[in-house]
């Protein structure tokens, strides 16, 4: 299997996400694997932050994702994700995008999302690792596609023969926030973005903490000291955070518990001197 699928330790995996339907290869049960992931898992960079390499192993992504109820950002939620759909008996297929959100140039292929074939007919494109303003469920492969999760609204075009573009409805507008096409991606492949993204000094992900959450009602973003909360009406509110409410702060608002060690290690690297 192409990701792993058999090696999933599937009764842990639900389990994390609070699913309880019965596993069918269908779409609705696509659907709710998808909301129940985005639900359960945040978005997080603090293995680079620790300076740490982040693996992409199963078994790696099992016991942080999943046994430590730790996050992670979209390599590892996705190729978790692409692993249990395998599991489950969908047709996955890797695909890489280039982000556009906050883009004032072209960007490498450094984001990881999938197409997705489920048994009842019709071609999903699936994502769980886009952080808080990313789908909270499946999207169909269609041109002029457009979808409501909860109060957050999404768009799917093609912008040529070949690509298409994701976009999220904001006050002002439709915003695109990646584009990407059909070639197909294998686990190789995000092994060598994966590097780039870790390592590379033009990579945003290793200058500062990220740590992103989206419910129906709020999307929640830690960006080094900065808490942004948005709402889906265009109302938001900003603030520091401190260093000593740092720990607490990750627990309630983004479900993210760190050790004692992490967290002073963290504090050390990125938020010490207050």
């Amino acid at each position: 299997m192409a990701w792993n699928g058999e090696d999933v330790d599937i009764e842990a995996y639900v389990a994390r996400i609070g699913f309880e339907g019965e596993l069918k290869p269908d779409g609705e049960t696509l659907r709710a694997l998808h909301r129940a992931h985005v639900a359960a898992i945040p978005f997080e960079n603090l293995e680079m932050m620790l300076g740490r390499p982040v693996p992409l192993e199963l078994s790696a992504l099992e016991d942080k994702l999943v046994r430590r109820r730790r996050g992670g950002y979209c390599y590892e939620h996705n190729l978790l994700f692409a692993s249990v759909l395998e599991f489950v008996g969908f047709s996955v297929t890797g695909l890489g995008a280039r982000v556009r959100v906050g883009a004032s140039s072209m960007r490498p292929v450094t984001h990881m999302l999938t197409r997705v074939v489920a048994s009842d007919g019709g071609a999903w494109v699936c994502d769980v690792g886009f952080g808080a303003y990313g789908l909270r469920a499946p999207m169909p492969l269609r041109d002029g596609e457009q979808a409501r999760h909860a109060d957050w609204q999404f768009a799917l075009s093609k912008e040529s023969e070949a690509e298409w573009v994701l976009r999220g409805l904001h006050t002002d507008g439709w915003r695109d926030l990646y584009a990407f096409t059909l070639e197909g991606r294998h686990p190789v492949d995000y092994m060598v973005m994966n590097h780039y993204t870790t390592t590379h000094p033009r990579s945003s992900f290793i200058r500062r903490p990220v740590v992103q959450y989206a419910t129906a009602a709020e999307r929640r973003l830690l960006t080094g000291r900065d808490l942004v909360i948005e709402r889906p009406d265009g109302s938001r509110s900003e603030r520091t955070v401190r260093t000593g409410e740092l720990r607490d702060l990750l627990a309630h608002e983004f479900e993210i518990e760190l050790s004692d060690d992490d967290h002073a290690e963290l504090v050390r690297r990125h938020y010490a001197g207050e």
